[in-house]
């Protein structure tokens, strides 16, 4: 048990945001129990009521606290080309999990994924990210039914792919941003490859390690044959991957991305 400090009103809900996010990230939620944060954050059951009702009442506040960090984070440059702002933006998620491991493992959980609450906490980041995204490329000729869809599920993949990472970084955080940016390349046909975008991204550098693994996923894939869905996530990407004929169909032939 922490021994007891003495904390001003928001400093402590702040101690007990990050000790439950901690403990939410060791443990399913439901083994998680609200004795043990407290004892662990060195406070009373008693203050722990004081400052969250309930359990789920703490778990969506970890939610909402993780969800304006990242909004912040990623607050665009519209000066900026969209590659570059979708760079950045993207550095900057990655950097706000790295920074707080313990809420994004919690997150990634899923735990209480039905709740409405949560529910829209998700979807109002997915609402405020995806809708910056989509109006710059609604503006540069896209059609805006198709590049909802597709972002919506960029989005997704993302969020799934860097919620894996932070528990598993058993690849390079350049080769998971460039992961991001392929699947991104892939679901809208816009590229973002160009050398000064790489310069951007403080020298990060194209390699061949994604390449290498999307050719042994189509491997494996095809070696497996007909048969069930592997996951929730593969299915994102494949109607990701399968937003860019969407496009390549309906935009104009002027319009294409050369």
């Amino acid at each position: 048990m922490t021994r007891y400090r003495r904390l001003k009103p928001q400093q402590r809900r702040e101690q007990l945001l990050d000790t439950a996010a901690a403990m939410f990230a060791e443990k399913p939620y439901e083994d998680v129990l609200v004795e043990e944060i407290a004892a662990r954050a060195g406070v009373s059951r008693a203050t722990m009521y004081h400052y969250f009702p309930s359990k789920r009442d703490l778990y969506v506040a970890i939610l909402k606290r993780a969800t304006g960090r990242h909004l912040a984070r990623a607050e665009p440059d519209p000066q900026l080309p969209l590659a570059e702002q979708l760079a950045a933006g993207l550095q900057a998620h990655i950097q706000s999990l790295v920074d707080h491991p313990f809420e994004a493992v919690a997150i990634n959980h899923g735990a209480l994924s039905h709740d409405p609450a949560i529910q829209a906490i998700f979807a109002e980041e997915l609402d405020v990210v995806g809708r910056r995204l989509v109006d710059v490329l609604v503006a540069e000729g896209y059609v805006r039914d198709a590049t909802e869809i597709a972002v919506e599920g960029w989005l997704a993949f993302v969020r799934a792919a860097c919620g894996k990472w932070i528990q598993s970084p058993n690849i390079s955080r350049t080769d998971l941003t460039d992961m991001c940016l392929r699947a991104f390349d892939s679901a809208l046909d816009v590229s973002t490859s160009p050398s000064r975008l790489r310069a951007r991204m403080n020298g990060l550098m194209q390699t061949p390690a994604i390449t290498l693994l999307t050719r042994k996923s189509q491997r494996t894939t095809l070696a497996r044959g007909p048969g069930p869905a592997i996951g929730h996530d593969t299915t994102r990407l494949a109607a990701l991957l399968t937003a860019r004929s969407l496009f390549t169909a309906r935009k104009g032939p002027s319009e294409r991305t050369p």
